[in-house]
C-alpha cells in the first residue's frame, strides 16, 4: 500500500499489513527541521504586489515543505493551509504537492463549519445571543453550512483532494463549552448536515476536537465522520474506552498526550505512546498521532522519540480483521 492507501483502509476500518498509519494536523517545526517557515506561518502582505515567477517561487517551496514532512516523519496524510487562501492558490497548492508527491499522500483541507468555543473576546456575547436569539443563531449556522457545502462542491469538481478536517473545538478539558442539551441543538443537527454533504460529495471528514468530549461523544460519531482526531488524555479521554464503544464505528486518530511531549520525561513519552498503540491498533480503524499537533515550541526530540516506539512497535505482523 502507498501512505495514501493504508490511511484510507484505516478510515474505512479495514485490514492493513504493516506499520499503523501516521498523522499530524499541522507539524509546525519546520524551521528547526528543514529551515524553513512553516506555509501557514508567512505572512504575505505584498503578495499582489509580486511578481508572478516570485509567487511561484512560494508556491513551490510550500508544496515541497509539506512533501519533505511526509517524508522525514512518515506522515500517510497532509492536511494542506493554503497560504494565500484564495480558491485559486488552494488549487496550485493541491496540484504542487500532488505532483511533487507522486500522488503518494492523502490530502485534506480544513472544512469545519459548525459553532465551537468563541473568541474571549465575544464569548459572553455569543452565550447571550444563544439564549436571546435562537432561532436567528439556527438560521446562522444553518448558512454556515451552506456556504461550506458550496465550497466542497467545488473542491470536488476540480478534484485532486481526497478529504475534509473539521477542526472545531467544542470542548475544554473540563469538558465541552455547550451542554449536551445545547450542543444538541445549537451544533448536532449542523454537524449531521455538514458531515453527510461531505460524504455525499465523495469526501473523507475527520473529525477533530480536543479536550474532554465524552459528554457529547456520542452526537460526534453519530454525525457519521470517518474518524474522531485528537482523543486528549489531557481531557480525561481514554482511547481503551472510547475504542471499546466505538471502534466498530469511527476510526480513532491520536492520542499521544502533547502534555508529555512538550514537558514530560522520555519515560511519560514512551508510555503515552504505547498506550495509545496498545488500545487503538486492535482490529483496525487507527492512526498514530498526538493528542493535538506538533505545536511550535514543542521539542523535535520528543516527537521523534515518539515516532521510534511507532516504529517499534505499531507494526500489525499480518492482516487485521475490520473492527
Amino acid at each position: 500500500m502507498t501512505p495514501r492507501e493504508a490511511f484510507i483502509a484505516a478510515l474505512e476500518r479495514r485490514p492493513i499489513v504493516g506499520r499503523v498509519p501516521n498523522f499530524e494536523l499541522v507539524f509546525y517545526l519546520t524551521m528547526e527541521a528543514f529551515g524553513r517557515i512553516h506555509p501557514s506561518q508567512r505572512a504575505y502582505r505584498q503578495w499582489d504586489q509580486m511578481e508572478e515567477k516570485e509567487r511561484q517561487l512560494h508556491r513551490e517551496d510550500m508544496a515541497e515543505i509539506y512533501v519533505m514532512t511526509a517524508e522525514r516523519f512518515e506522515h500517510n496524510a497532509i492536511l494542506l493551509h493554503p497560504n494565500p487562501g484564495t480558491e485559486e492558490e488552494t488549487g496550485r497548492l493541491i496540484d504542487l504537492v500532488r505532483e511533487k508527491s507522486a500522488d503518494r499522500y492523502f490530502l485534506c483541507l480544513h472544512g469545519g463549519a459548525t459553532y465551537g468555543i468563541p473568541h474571549g473576546d465575544n464569548m459572553m456575547a455569543f452565550a447571550c445571543r444563544l439564549a436571546d436569539e435562537p432561532e436567528k443563531m439556527k438560521q446562522e449556522a444553518d448558512e454556515r453550512v451552506d456556504r461550506a457545502l458550496e465550497r466542497a462542491h467545488r473542491l470536488s469538481a476540480r478534484g485532486g483532494l481526497d478529504g475534509l478536517a473539521l477542526c472545531t473545538d467544542y470542548c475544554f478539558n473540563t469538558g465541552p463549552f455547550l451542554s449536551p442539551a445545547q450542543f444538541s441543538e445549537f451544533v448536532a443537527p449542523f454537524l449531521d448536515r455538514l458531515i453527510r454533504g461531505y460524504r455525499d460529495l465523495g469526501f473523507y471528514t475527520i473529525l477533530h476536537t480536543d479536550g474532554n468530549i465524552m459528554p457529547i461523544i456520542d452526537m460526534l460519531v453519530d454525525a457519521g465522520p470517518h474518524a474522531l482526531q485528537s482523543l486528549d488524555p489531557q481531557g480525561g479521554v481514554d482511547i481503551a474506552e472510547v475504542k471499546r464503544r466505538y471502534g466498530h464505528r469511527v476510526c480513532l486518530i491520536g492520542n499521544v498526550s502533547c502534555a508529555a511531549l512538550d514537558t514530560g520525561t522520555e519515560q511519560e513519552i514512551v508510555a503515552s505512546a504505547r498506550y495509545a498503540l496498545k488500545h487503538g491498533m486492535p482490529g483496525g480503524g487507527y492512526a498514530f498521532g498526538t493528542s493535538n499537533c506538533v505545536y511550535t515550541g514543542m521539542p523535535l526530540a520528543n516527537y521523534e522519540r515518539m515516532l521510534d516506539v511507532w516504529r517499534r512497535e505499531g507494526n500489525y505482523a499480518a492482516g487485521v480483521a475490520a473492527a
